[in-house]
C-alpha cells in the first residue's frame, strides 16, 4: 500500500483523485483551506465503502509555517505527491482579497512556491527508500499555452510550474523518483464555475460548452484517473513529460476565448467579450 499526498483534495479534480487512490488501494493523506466539511466528508464516504479511509489536514499552501505543520502532522513518509491545490482567477481573491499587487503575489506563493517546498521537503526521503511519483497539476492555460485576455499572473504561475517539472525531472533523470506536470483544460469544477460560467446565462453556457473540444466540460474523475496513472510504473516512459490534458483546447484556445463560425465545412473565430474566460481553464 503506497501513502499518497493530495494538495487541495477537498473538492473538484482533488476530490476525485482522493476517490481514485483509494478506491485502488492507497493510503491516502489530503489537504484543504476553506473546505473543512467537504474534507470531512470525503472521508466519511470512503470510510463507509470499505475503502482504506483517508486522513484530512488543514493546509495553507505557500505559508511556511503551515507546511512545516502539515510535514509534522503526516503519520508516515509519502510515496505520491500530487500538487494539486491553487487558485484561479477569481478565486485567488478569497485567499488575497487586497490590492491586485497582492494578488499577483498570491498567485506566485500558492501554484508553484507551495508546491517547491513540498517537493523540497518529501522528494529527499523518496529518494532514500528508492520510490517515488510526483504529479504537478498545471494548467492549459501557462503550461501549454497562451489565452489572450486571462490573467497574466496566472497563466506566468502555472508556467513556473510546467518549468519546475522539467527542471526537477533533469535532476532526477537517473533516480528512481518519476514527475509529470498534467495541463488540464475546461474542467467541470468549482474554480471554473467561478472564474467562468458564473457570470453566464444558461443560454450562454450552452454555448460556450458546445464550443470546448468535444462540446462539453471535462469531469474531473477523467483527470483523476490520469494522475493515477501517471503513478503506475507504465507511465515512466513519460518522466518529465508535461502533459496537454485539455482535449484539443491546448492547440485551439480560441475556442473558449471566441466564438466559433462555421460554414460550408471552414471555421473562424471572433472576439466574445462574454466569454473571456479570465482563469485558463483552472
Amino acid at each position: 500500500m503506497r501513502s499518497v499526498l493530495v494538495t487541495g483534495g477537498s473538492s473538484g479534480i482533488g476530490a476525485a483523485t482522493v476517490r481514485r487512490f483509494a478506491h485502488g488501494g492507497d493510503q491516502v493523506w489530503f489537504t484543504y483551506r476553506l473546505g473543512r466539511d467537504r474534507a470531512h466528508a470525503i472521508v466519511a464516504e470512503l470510510e463507509q465503502g470499505g475503502w482504506p479511509p483517508p486522513s484530512a489536514f488543514e493546509l495553507s499552501q505557500g505559508d511556511w509555517q503551515s507546511h512545516r505543520a502539515l510535514l509534522a502532522d503526516l503519520p508516515g513518509p509519502v510515496d505520491v505527491l500530487v500538487n494539486n491545490a491553487a487558485v484561479g482567477s477569481t478565486t485567488v481573491e478569497w485567499h488575497a482579497p487586497g490590492p491586485p499587487e497582492a494578488r499577483d503575489q498570491a498567485f506566485f506563493q500558492i501554484n508553484c512556491v507551495g508546491p517547491l517546498w513540498l517537493i523540497q521537503q518529501l522528494a529527499p526521503a523518496m529518494l532514500s527508500r528508492g520510490y517515488g511519483k510526483i504529479v504537478n497539476i498545471s494548467s492549459v492555460h501557462g503550461g501549454v499555452s497562451q489565452f489572450p485576455g486571462f490573467h497574466i499572473a496566472d497563466g506566468m504561475s502555472k508556467a513556473a510550474l510546467a518549468y519546475l517539472t522539467r527542471q526537477l525531472a533533469a535532476e532526477l533523470a537517473h533516480s528512481p523518483v518519476d514527475v509529470f506536470a498534467l495541463c488540464p483544460g475546461a474542467v467541470e469544477t468549482s474554480m471554473f464555475e467561478a472564474s467562468t460560467l458564473a457570470g453566464l446565462t444558461p443560454q450562454e453556457r450552452r454555448e460556450l460548452e458546445q464550443r470546448l473540444p468535444k462540446g462539453r466540460l471535462i469531469r474531473p474523475a477523467e483527470i483523476a484517473e490520469l494522475i493515477w496513472w501517471l503513478c503506475g510504473e507504465a507511465a515512466a516512459v513519460l518522466h518529465g513529460a508535461v502533459i496537454d490534458a485539455s482535449m484539443g483546447l491546448g492547440t485551439h484556445p480560441g475556442l473558449l476565448t471566441g466564438q466559433v463560425i462555421a460554414s460550408h465545412g471552414r471555421s473562424g473565430t471572433v472576439a466574445d467579450p462574454k466569454t473571456d474566460a479570465r482563469a485558463g481553464g483552472d
